[in-house]
């Protein structure tokens, strides 16, 4: 065989810890899943953090994901807005382990799905929409945020694809609008966190699937189902 390049070491023990992890999926009777962009990725959908990652490549998409910066900055949200014409996600379709985590739900011991993610590709792929936990919001919808109105993103970024660079609220005229996710600097919904951390607390095992566990307070689920 041709050298063509570095030998690829793989981990004796992994199968082995995988084994051990779908046993106790499999003697599971309540299980919560945390999901975060890592599962997206296998969609065409970046992750943020990755060598390929979207902070990565574009620093000023970070930028944008920073309350402060999209509310005082026009030039941040116009290339956000242009960021959001482009978007994969619109396309994406889920994969493997999106499919996986239903068939889970399927059996009738899924207590709730966590999601980081802002892309709806866990209902796309089948989940009952109350079972789904989105801690950072939806990127399908807009929301104002003078007056709170929400309408389908797909409106907004249509009248930018018309020409208008920053579209503001047309309830009342005069609000930003933004994705209803939640920003770095804004804070989370009260309700959903707490759900999530009770979902946390209601199952025997905790599958972490895609997510770095870095951003809190959703990473707290962790901890908080050991505990418990």
């Amino acid at each position: 065989m041709m050298n063509e390049g570095p030998a690829v070491t793989t981990d004796a023990g992994a199968g082995e810890r995988v084994g051990r992890a779908r046993e106790w999926i499999a003697e599971a009777r309540r299980v919560t899943v945390l999901t975060g962009a890592g599962i997206s990725t296998d969609s065409g959908i970046p992750d943020f953090r990755g060598p390929n990652g979207l902070w990565t490549r574009n620093p000023l998409a970070e930028k944008a994901s920073t309350l402060e910066h999209y509310l005082n900055d026009p030039l941040v949200r116009q290339a956000a807005w242009q960021n959001r014409l482009v978007s994969p996600a619109w396309q994406a379709e889920p994969n493997a382990g999106h499919r996986a985590l239903v068939e889970l739900e399927r059996t009738d011991r899924l207590v709730a799905l966590v999601t980081q993610n802002i892309d709806e590709l866990h209902q796309k792929a089948g989940h009952d929409p109350a079972k789904v936990i989105e801690v950072h919001g939806t990127m399908w919808w807009s929301r104002c945020w003078r007056c709170q109105d929400r309408r389908p993103m797909h409106e907004a970024v249509e009248r930018v694809r018309q020409g208008d660079p920053d579209p503001h609220c047309l309830a009342c005229g005069e609000g930003i609008l933004k994705s209803d996710t939640i920003s770095f600097g804004q804070a989370l919904v009260p309700e959903v966190i707490e759900a999530a951390l009770v979902a946390a607390e209601a199952c025997d095992v905790l599958l972490a699937a895609g997510s770095s566990l870095s951003v809190f307070p959703a990473a707290n689920i962790v901890p908080r189902a050991k505990a418990a």
